[in-house]
């Protein structure tokens, strides 16, 4: 099953649990065990599976990238969003997660993220239930 959502972020950089739609989708799929690959087709976004326990850990991740200091940085791009590339190369645009007993196989503090580098923008988020 292939399902696509689109998810709205709220700022230049921001992190989105989109965990429940995942696991919906999971449950409307059915599927009891397998896989579960969750992808963005934006240049300028990511996936990431981290903690959603503490709202303070998104802040981190994205202070931590920011510090990386790419908008200091000179680059031929004429769109002025290489950081948000840069971004997303290190970040990724993929996840995959074990589904067992149709429930996604997920650390307690962990949950499923979209992250924006070049918002607010609409995105999509393509997730695959094999």
């Amino acid at each position: 099953m292939l399902k696509t959502i689109t998810i709205r972020t709220h700022g230049r950089d921001d992190m989105v649990d989109i965990s429940s739609e995942v696991a919906d989708a999971v449950r409307e799929s059915g599927v009891s065990d397998g896989t579960c690959t969750v992808f963005t087709p934006h240049t300028t976004a990511a996936m990431t599976i981290n903690e959603n326990a503490d709202s303070d850990v998104q802040a981190d991740i994205i202070t931590g990238l920011n510090a990386l200091a790419f908008e200091k940085m000179s680059f031929r791009h004429g769109e002025g969003n290489s950081p948000a590339h840069i971004k997303s190369s290190l970040v990724g645009c993929s996840e995959t997660v074990i589904i067992s007993d149709g429930r996604l196989v997920l650390g307690t503090w962990q949950g499923i993220y979209l992250c924006e580098f070049d918002g607010p923008r609409s995105r999509k988020v393509h997730i695959q239930i094999q």
